[in-house]
């Protein structure tokens, strides 16, 4: 299990868990940050503090520190070539 603030620039992770506070979390839930959703880091800043996520073919721009308190999994797709 990983944060979200810690996935790498092209990955995917399913969504977990989402620990922070109820406003904030029905915030993240309205834009589609929901458990069991994919989601993919597309790109970083050149602070590299704001990252821009692939959910719902929806390009959403979140702070590391919101990041950080989401919860996913690493998502492997397979591949039909192998």
């Amino acid at each position: 299990m990983l944060k979200l603030n810690e996935l790498k620039k092209g990955n995917i992770g399913i969504i977990n868990n989402i620990q922070c506070k109820d406003h904030v979390k029905v915030r993240l839930m309205d834009m589609g940050f929901n458990k069991g959703d994919k989601i993919k880091l597309i790109l970083v800043s050149p602070s590299k503090t704001i990252k821009a996520y692939l959910i719902k073919n929806t390009l959403i721009s979140l702070r590391d520190s919101d990041a950080k308190k989401i919860e996913v999994e690493e998502y492997y797709e397979s591949s039909s070539n192998r």
